[in-house]
């Protein structure tokens, strides 16, 4: 009997646990999830006497963290607090702040931290001031509101990254983009708790960095877009302020163009070299047996080691096909004398000795995945890449690297500028559990990075590319694996979405922006509605063989305002699904109803927008208002004509195909409809 009531007190209390669990998920809108959240029965209120207090010496980067947290929580609320900085060893304080050290910006640092939230206040615990930053973030995120005032729910939170290495990769190459878009940007890293902002600073369409030792570089390869000294240091500083390493990537051999724009003879081919406008592969490429390239990259590499402090250097390294080595007597001449056999063999030679200059600066060096060989050393971290889409397993060089004893970061599956939906990216693991590995070599997985590249993007666009996807990806790198659930993830990402934009990113309000220029002022109601079921193609549809777009090229277009995970669009599914779920009755089909009677209307609302812009999509609403006009009629009634039913065939054709970059995401529930339907009318002949 003793035993079966202990089994009963432990069932109870599991359940009472599970139960628990379930309300914390559905109560805060946290992301990245927690490690451990266990909620308490109150809330502290915020009030115009709220105060946050932090040790007497505590570091630069908390006392500035802790002023921003302050102004942001005021301005949240719209409280008029009584203090606005942060007051040093107050007991009294609402928020009391605790660290032990400052923490140090490099590889395994301690970001953990614990936030305990009760009658008496809000105490936050960390081992350093980064782990406080951590969890200042988290603070926020919990602030909810009711009728009569704003409040943080008391609950414990004790709290750690999974992976050291959280990173967004920005080019700027392809597209310059200003400081005051990558502050916004890394502001918006810190609140969902990333760590590394890899900085893309070269490619073939352009030269992005002032160089005193070879100005020529950002003369002639920049078209006068580039970061100063200054501004360089200024970005570090602002990362660093944040609690953000930023590693630099200057990629060689190949991506060369706008190097050798300025410094031709270093090229592997005897001609003029000018800025590349189109995007691709080019085949432009250092040249490996020119000892005046290791001068003018040891140059190079020597003075950017003093702009950039992290000890990781990225050097690119990918999509060398040696076409300009192979046309080049010299080269072959210099392969054959070196016993390299094949043009990857030299560039292995090449990254060899670019590995010697960057060790004595004292810097790790970090390439794509094309730069692991056996002669590599393993201080060389491996970025893996490479997919499905080139014709590899995904991540397969991670796993490889890690079984070879290299660290190793996955960006296969987090490219967001290829325009998938977030659960695409949310449900990729860096340690997949397939993986294989041992403990000790899945311990080489240092973690992933979003990888945002810059040919479609501008910096009027680029925050809408990034975000808010790369929040919940950034859970991925952040939280346990088993935070996974995907309607879970969305709900809180609506909530993390808009708040985003208090750091002054343009995600959401840009759309309107771009909207509102190419209906030339009018009304964009119906442009906006057509939004929420269209996306951009996916992959590099869109620009066709690089080019289709220069970089030049208006990024002002429909499909510029459109994003990813298409909102009606989701819903719309969602709808279709239960009705279908439900047996298809009447009485259950009036939102699916409601929705084709807005998009049946759709097409005479934009017809009165006469531009060339908006005439190139009205392909794409005539589609959307003719099946939606039809399927309401077939719901409704349970009968089409044969004409119907034709151009109700010819129209799901038309809608299936992009339109000036843009897809018509609701086909698919459509169709489902449609068989429903049919299946219905199957069922009763029976």
């Amino acid at each position: 009997m003793k035993k079966l009531f202990i089994s009963a007190l432990i069932t109870i209390w599991a359940i009472q646990l599970i139960n628990a669990q379930s309300i914390d998920k559905n109560r805060y809108d946290l992301m990245p999830w927690p490690k451990e959240i266990t909620s308490h029965d109150g809330n502290f209120v915020v009030k115009e006497n709220f105060t946050v207090s932090i040790q007497e010496g505590a570091t630069d980067r908390l006392y500035n963290a802790t002023t921003r947290f302050i102004r942001r929580l005021s301005g949240r609320t719209g409280v008029f607090l009584e203090h606005g900085f942060p007051l040093v060893e107050h007991g009294t304080s609402s928020l009391k702040i605790n660290i032990e050290r400052e923490g140090r910006l490099e590889l395994f640092e301690d970001e953990s931290y614990v936030i305990e939230v009760g009658q008496e206040g809000i105490q936050l615990t960390a081992e350093t001031d980064i782990g406080a930053l951590r969890g200042l973030e988290t603070i926020l995120q919990l602030l909810k509101a009711n009728t009569d005032y704003f409040y943080i729910p008391f609950v414990t939170i004790t709290d750690s990254p999974r992976f050291s290495w959280r990173g967004l990769m920005i080019d700027v190459a392809r597209h310059y983009q200003p400081l005051h878009v990558l502050k916004r940007n890394l502001d918006a890293m810190a609140a969902v708790k990333l760590n590394v902002f890899h900085w893309h600073l070269t490619d073939d369409q352009g030269f992005r960095v002032e160089s005193k030792t070879h100005p020529k570089l950002h003369e002639l390869g920049s078209d006068n877009q580039y970061y100063t000294h200054h501004e360089i240091r200024e970005i570090v500083q602002y990362a660093s302020d944040r609690g953000i390493r930023v590693m630099p990537e200057f990629d060689v051999p190949g991506h060369a163009t706008a190097i050798l724009t300025a410094y031709p003879e270093l090229g592997s081919k005897d001609t003029i070299y000018q800025i590349e406008r189109h995007a691709g592969v080019f085949d432009p490429t250092l040249d490996p047996t020119n000892e005046k390239t290791y001068q003018v990259l040891t140059d190079l590499f020597t003075e950017m080691a003093t702009l950039f402090p992290d000890h990781y250097f990225h050097i690119g390294g990918d999509e060398n096909e040696g076409k300009h080595w192979d046309e080049n007597d010299k080269i072959l001449a210099f392969k054959k004398e070196h016993g390299l056999k094949t043009n990857h063999d030299l560039q292995t030679y090449f990254n060899l000795k670019v590995q010697k200059i960057l060790e004595k600066q004292g810097k790790k060096l970090v390439g794509w995945e094309e730069i692991m060989t056996p002669e590599m050393p393993t201080t060389a971290v491996i970025h893996s890449w490479r997919g499905i889409n080139e014709g590899v397993q995904p991540g397969s060089s991670l796993i490889q690297a890690s079984k070879k004893g290299h660290h190793g970061i996955l960006s296969t599956g987090y490219y967001i500028d290829r325009m998938h939906n977030v659960e695409d990216h949310y449900l990729i693991d860096p340690i997949p559990e397939s993986s294989g590995l041992t403990d000790l070599e899945q311990k080489h997985i240092l973690g992933g990075e979003v990888t945002m590249w810059g040919e479609l993007v501008t910096p009027l666009t680029l925050d809408s590319r990034i975000w808010p996807r790369t929040a919940a990806i950034a859970e991925r790198f952040w939280s346990p694996r088993s935070i996974n659930n995907i309607k879970h993830m969305r709900k809180r990402l609506s909530a993390v979405s808009f708040r985003l934009e208090e750091l002054g990113l343009t995600h959401l309000k840009n759309r309107d922006v771009i909207l509102r220029n190419i209906a030339n002022g009018n009304n964009i109601d119906g442009l906006v509605k057509l939004t929420k079921v269209c996306q951009p193609v996916k992959v590099y549809t869109r620009n066709k063989g690089g080019t289709e777009y220069k970089s030049y090229s208006p990024f002002t277009l429909f499909a510029d305002a459109c994003t990813t995970d298409a909102p009606d669009a989701m819903v719309f599914d969602e709808l279709v699904e239960k009705w279908i779920n439900q047996g298809g009755k009447k009485r259950n089909n009036k939102n699916i109803e409601a929705y084709l009677h807005k998009w049946s209307l759709l097409f005479n609302e934009i017809d009165k927008l006469n531009n060339p812009i908006v005439n190139e999509i009205k392909p794409l609403v005539e589609n959307l208002s003719k099946i939606s006009f039809i399927l309401s009629h077939y719901i409704k009634s349970n009968k089409l004509t044969i004409d119907q039913e034709n151009m109700l065939e010819k129209y799901l054709e038309k809608g299936k195909k992009p339109v000036v970059d843009v897809e018509l995401v609701v086909i698919d529930p459509f169709i489902k409809i449609i068989k429903h339907l049919k299946n219905q009318d199957k069922n009763v002949e029976n």
